[in-house]
Order: structure tokens, then C-alpha cells, then sequence
């Protein structure tokens, strides 16, 4: 799947938003990695929260034929990086997120 932001983005952070996760930042870095297009950050309020997140995610976004590149972190449940290539959703466990600050790392990236 090519990288619409009008269209497939929505998609992802309706993925996202269904399983109530906490504080949704959405970044533009196409401008400052390669890795990504955009980075989806959210929290969960315990590991197993996180991991709803990230198993709910997962299997929406393979019912409409997008499937996930890579899963990092999800045994622990404390920072899960699902790859989706031109997207990569962060779910961290919220006292997690604090300590790697990664909205503070990308300070440059636009908000969408």
C-alpha cells in the first residue's frame, strides 16, 4: 500500500483510537528519516493494555489486507513498535513513554 496521507492514514489512527489508547500523537517525519512517513504514538495504562492495542491493531488492519512488516516489544508489553513500512505505530506503557520522550526526539517533526 503507497502512503496517501488523505487516505491511509485515517485508517491507522482509527485502528489505533478503537481500543481507547491514551494521548495519540501523530508525527510527519518524512522530511527526517527514512525509516518512516509518519510515526503514530500512543500509550496504554498497563502492559496488557498495550498489548490489546497492538493484537487489536494488528488484525483490523489485516482484515482490510494491511499487514504489519515487524512487531518489536510485545512479550514485555512496555514499548511495542508495529512496522507498517511508510507508518510505524508506537504503544508504549504510559511511565515508558515519559522516560524515552519520543515526541521530545522528534521536536523537528511536524504534528499532524
Amino acid at each position: 500500500m503507497t502512503y496517501d496521507p488523505d487516505l491511509s492514514l485515517d485508517l491507522y489512527i482509527k485502528a489505533v483510537s478503537e481500543k481507547k489508547a491514551i494521548d495519540l500523537v501523530i508525527l510527519d517525519v518524512r522530511k527526517l528519516t527514512s525509516v518512516a512517513d509518519v510515526f503514530i504514538i500512543c500509550s496504554g495504562s498497563s502492559n496488557r493494555h498495550v498489548k490489546a492495542i497492538a493484537e487489536f491493531i494488528q488484525v483490523d488492519l489485516k482484515t482490510l489486507g494491511i499487514k504489519s512488516l515487524n512487531v518489536e516489544g510485545k512479550e514485555k508489553g512496555h514499548w511495542i513498535v508495529l512496522d507498517y513500512g511508510h507508518v510505524m505505530i508506537h504503544i508504549f506503557y504510559e511511565p515508558v513513554r515519559s522516560f524515552y520522550d519520543l515526541e521530545g526526539l522528534w521536536t523537528d517533526a511536524k504534528r499532524i
